[in-house]
């Protein structure tokens, strides 16, 4: 039971930072590794209890997505379903102890990301125009990591939309979302036909992050964005130091 409000509480915590600014994995994760669920099978669960929310996510921005060329849609869509099958498997063959020694840096990088998401926004969109392939590539790149590793997913792929010219944030918002479902769902799917995803616990997971994403869209109202960035920030910080500690 104790386990269980554990699990309950981090998501339900996850399903509020996502709501408002992002960085819910950075409680889902340890939650599931701090009740004894091995590293890799935890991130696969943690991939499992976030994923329903990106689709909510995307439906808020459907004007947006319906305006979008849909050839490059569906290219998009495509990668983001390579890409997460490729960053699924790249987990399954990752040894245990291996990904236990990156798993802090995946945590640090993601955290630096979401620190300075705005300055890599910036330079993205100071950049020249990606050629085709280098375009292809980039986003292949992106969505596999989001595959093997959810942590900082949004901010990598806002920054990859900035690099490639957009500029219409509910745009690249809508896409993210919907890149974000199409990849996590892919990935998902492997890690579910790999047998290693803890049912129980995904299940009460995502639960609680789905009241978590309601209350947390209220919350959003009435909190300054500043506050929220400032408590996402502290807690991918202090998961970082734990898990380098835990090392």
């Amino acid at each position: 039971m104790f386990e269980d409000v554990i699990i309950a509480s981090a998501a339900f915590l996850a399903g509020v930072l996502n709501a408002i600014a992002g960085g819910g994995s950075f409680l889902t994760f340890p939650a599931l590794v701090l009740v004894g669920v091995p590293p890799i099978p935890a991130n696969a669960t943690s991939a499992v209890a976030v994923f329903p929310g990106y689709l909510s996510g995307a439906a808020g921005f459907l004007p947006e997505l319906r305006t979008y060329d849909r050839r490059a849609l569906i290219s998009l869509l495509g990668l983001s379903i390579v890409g997460g099958v490729a960053g699924a498997l790249l987990l399954l063959v990752t040894p245990s102890e291996a990904f236990g020694f990156i798993v802090p840096w995946l945590l640090l990088f993601a955290t630096l990301l979401f620190l300075f998401d705005k300055k890599i926004r910036e330079l993205t969109q100071s950049s020249k125009a990606a050629s085709p392939i280098r375009r292809t590539l980039t986003t292949l790149a992106v969505t596999t990591y989001g595959g093997y590793f959810n942590g900082g997913l949004g901010i990598v792929l806002l920054a990859l939309f900035s690099g490639l010219g957009f500029r219409d944030i509910n745009l690249m918002n809508g896409l993210k979302n919907i890149a974000s479902f199409i990849l996590s769902g892919a990935s998902v799917a492997t890690f579910v036909l790999a047998g290693i995803v803890y049912y129980r616990e995904a299940v009460i997971m995502m639960i609680a992050a789905t009241i978590g994403g309601y209350v947390g869209a209220r919350v959003a109202r009435r909190l300054p964005v500043s506050a929220i960035r400032f408590i996402v920030i502290a807690v991918g910080f202090g998961m970082t130091a734990v898990f380098f500690a835990r090392r």
